[in-house]
């Protein structure tokens, strides 16, 4: 299998990731939610909890609307999808601790991570879009803490990012438009 012909699978098979930028961002918008409603505590741990449940939640997107929710056995692209996702649970350590200094920057160092996970994606799936996803997620995050934004500000912002980004790459994903493949 060629790379050009793994990222067709990654892309067919889910959606080209729009059902996880949709779950994600949901996710990141309840644990706004939870930070403006309770606590940065409950908010954090909300984003914890909800981020166990962003691929089970994609695959079921994706069988609905008729993707297999899954890739080939032997897609030489699986192992990215598996070392993307310990960056992200480093990540999440990495934000918790400066969190415990600064309660404002954990938002926004989780959006600088996920954003780079985000430009790893690009290879995943072939699509430039996420290098776009990926820097406005990365801006966001120094924009967040250069200006000291209050905690949950954080949440919501990176929410939004994912919640429309979802919405492009669902357009993409239907129309299959080779011009914005990076193969």
């Amino acid at each position: 299998m060629t790379i050009a012909e793994a990222q067709e699978n990654m892309r067919f098979g889910y959606f080209g990731g729009a059902p996880g930028l949709l779950a994600s961002g949901l996710v990141w918008v309840v644990a706004g939610l939870f930070g403006q409603l309770s606590s940065a505590q409950a908010s954090i741990i909300a984003l914890f909890v909800g981020g166990m449940f962003i691929h089970p939640i994609s695959v079921v997107i994706c069988k609905l609307l008729k993707r297999p929710g899954s890739h080939k056995k032997g897609n030489p692209l699986a192992a990215l999808v598996f070392e993307s996702t310990v960056l992200l649970f480093v990540g999440f350590f990495i934000a918790y601790a400066a969190m415990l200094f600064n309660a404002g920057l954990f938002f926004p160092i989780m959006m600088m991570i996920i954003g780079s996970r985000y430009l790893l994606f690009s290879t995943l799936y072939g699509l430039r879009i996420y290098w776009g996803i990926g820097g406005f997620l990365i801006v966001s995050g120094i924009f967040c803490t250069v200006m000291q934004l209050p905690f949950i500000t954080g949440a919501f912002l990176g929410g939004a990012i994912e919640l429309v980004s979802s919405v492009l790459v669902f357009q993409i994903s239907k129309s299959n438009d080779p011009r914005i493949q990076i193969t």
